[in-house]
C-alpha cells in the first residue's frame, strides 16, 4: 500500500475514533447542561407625556412624567420648564419643539397674552427656551400645530379671537399672521355676554381649522393656508341656544365631527364635508347619567384611536362618559360614566396605542390613570396615579 493511502487510511480511523469517543462521552456521561444564553432584560416600555398646569398654586410650570406600558404606572413628575400658566400644550410633527399658551388673567383689551416656544429634547424630554409671541389678546387657553409645522393656531378666550403665529425652521414663533375676531353672545348671561373662542382643532387632512365659541355658541370652520398662515371662513353650525360649545374632536375617518357643550353637558354630532369644510347638526346627547340634574360642567373629548368609541369629561360630576360609535352612521350610545378617582377633570389623553386613559383632575386627586378595554370602550381603574397641584393638560409625546 502506498504512503498515501496508508495516511488518507489513518486519517479515517482516526476520524471514527474521535466520532465514537465523543458519541460515547455524550451518551455515557452526565454533564452539567450548557447555560441558556442570558436573555436581554426586557426594556420597559415606557411612553414620555408632558404636563400643562396652573402656576397659582404649587407648580411651577411644564412638567415630564413616564407611562408605563406594561403596567399604568408613573414616574414622578419632573419641571423641565418654568412658565406661567402654560394650561395648554402642542407638539411640533418633528417632536422636536413644544409650544404652550400662557393662560394669564389679563384686563381686557390689554392683549398681553402669550404663546412660548421650547426646543425639545426627545431622547431626555428637556425643554429649553427658544422664544415668545404675542397672542393678540387675553387668556390664551388652546393650540394646535399645523401637520406641515409651519403655523400654531390658538384663541384666546377672554377677546374671543383666533390667531395664527407662523412658526421658522429652527421652532422659533414669529409675530400673527393672522387675527380673527369673533362677535356675538347667547342666553346665558353670565357666562355668554360676549364671544368666548375655547379651541382650535385641524381636520384629519390639515386642511380646515375648526373653532368652537363657547360664548356664542357656534363652531367656526376655517380653511388653512398653510404657506400664508392665513384663515377664511367656510361655514359655522349653530348649537343649540346656551349649549356653550368647547372642543371638537374628529372621528379618524374625517367625516363626523363631535362637539363637546360646557354648559348643557352635552355632545353634539356633526356631518364634515371634507370637501368642503362645512359641518351639518346630526343631534346632541348628554353626557350625564339619566336622572342626574346637579350642576356640571363638561370639558374634554377624545375618540378612541380604533374610532369605535368617545369619551368626555365632566367636571363636578367627576366623571368620564363612556359612548359607542355606530360604524354606519357616527350615531353615539352612552355606555355608562366612569368616576375620575378626583375633583374637576379638565383634560384627559389616550396614549396612542390606546391601551391607557389618563386623567387630569384640575382641582384635586392629580393625574389618575385607567385601562381601557379596546372591545368594549369600558375604563378600568390600575390603581396608578400621580400627585400633581392643578393639572390642566397632558400631551404624549408621539
Amino acid at each position: 500500500m502506498k504512503r498515501s493511502q496508508i495516511s488518507r487510511l489513518a486519517m479515517a480511523l482516526l476520524c471514527i475514533g474521535a466520532i465514537a469517543l465523543s458519541t460515547h462521552t455524550f451518551a455515557g456521561i452526565r454533564h452539567k447542561p450548557a447555560p441558556h444564553p442570558t436573555p436581554q432584560k426586557r426594556r420597559t416600555q415606557v411612553r414620555m407625556f408632558y404636563i400643562g398646569t396652573y402656576t397659582n398654586g404649587k407648580c411651577k410650570g411644564i412638567y415630564l412624567s413616564r407611562l408605563d406600558l406594561q403596567t399604568g404606572a408613573l414616574s414622578a413628575p419632573e419641571l423641565v420648564a418654568e412658565a406661567s400658566n402654560p394650561s395648554f400644550l402642542a407638539i411640533h410633527p418633528s417632536n422636536q419643539y413644544l409650544y404652550a399658551v400662557n393662560e394669564d388673567a389679563t384686563t381686557k383689551g390689554e392683549h398681553t397674552g402669550s404663546v412660548s416656544a421650547f426646543a425639545l429634547d426627545a431622547g431626555s424630554g428637556k425643554l429649553t427656551p427658544l422664544n415668545k409671541q404675542s397672542s393678540k389678546g387675553e387668556a390664551p387657553c388652546h393650540i394646535s400645530i399645523d401637520k406641515t409645522g409651519r403655523n400654531a393656531l390658538v384663541v384666546n378666550y377672554s377677546s374671543g379671537s383666533v390667531i395664527v403665529l407662523p412658526i421658522q425652521e429652527d421652532g422659533h414663533l414669529v409675530e400673527a399672521s393672522c387675527h380673527i375676531q369673533h362677535t356675538g353672545s347667547s342666553v346665558d348671561k353670565s357666562r355668554q355676554k360676549e364671544a368666548h373662542a375655547h379651541s382650535v382643532f385641524l381636520d384629519p387632512s390639515n386642511s380646515y381649522a375648526i373653532v368652537s365659541d363657547l360664548g356664542n355658541d357656534k363652531v367656526y370652520s376655517y380653511k388653512l393656508n398653510t404657506e400664508g398662515g392665513t384663515l377664511s371662513e367656510v361655514g359655522t353650525a349653530t348649537m343649540k341656544p346656551g349649549a356653550g360649545p368647547r372642543h371638537y374632536a374628529f372621528h379618524p375617518n374625517g367625516k363626523w365631527g363631535y362637539v363637546i357643550n360646557e354648559l348643557d353637558n352635552t355632545v353634539t354630532q356633526t356631518n364634515f364635508d371634507k370637501s368642503t369644510g362645512k359641518m351639518s347638526v346630526v343631534k346632541s346627547y348628554s353626557t350625564l347619567p339619566k336622572g342626574y340634574n346637579k350642576t356640571s360642567y363638561c370639558s374634554e373629548i377624545l375618540v378612541h384611536p380604533n374610532g369605535k368609541f368617545l369619551y368626555g369629561s365632566n367636571r363636578l360630576h367627576d366623571s368620564i362618559a363612556i359612548f359607542s360609535i355606530d360604524q354606519s352612521n357616527g350615531d353615539l350610545k352612552l355606555l355608562g360614566t366612569e368616576p375620575t378617582q378626583g375633583k374637576y377633570p379638565r383634560n384627559f389623553s389616550i396614549d396612542p396605542s390606546g391601551k391607557f386613559m389618563l386623567v387630569a383632575n384640575q382641582n384635586e386627586g392629580g393625574i389618575t390613570v385607567f385601562h381601557v378595554d379596546s372591545e368594549t370602550g369600558m375604563l378600568k381603574s390600575t390603581g396608578h396615579r400621580l400627585d400633581l397641584d392643578h393639572p390642566v393638560c397632558i400631551k404624549f409625546l408621539p
